[in-house]
């Protein structure tokens, strides 16, 4: 269960893309991550901040 007080603003999705193809991020309550599908690459969501570093984001499988 995510914990309220840090959850992710959804509308912050609007805003954000991803740093390395510039598209569009799909948000994955599950794994609390930001999906660039077009870059392959998963951004991690730590304590309802989204971690937009290609370093800390994970490959996808």
């Amino acid at each position: 269960m995510t914990d309220p007080e840090h959850a992710f603003d959804r509308h912050m999705l609007e805003a954000l893309i991803c740093p390395q193809s510039h598209t569009t991020l799909h948000y994955d309550a599950e794994k609390q991550e930001l999906v660039s599908k077009a870059a392959g690459l998963a951004f991690p969501i730590r304590n309802g901040i989204p971690v937009m570093l290609i370093d800390e984001a994970r490959e996808l499988d």
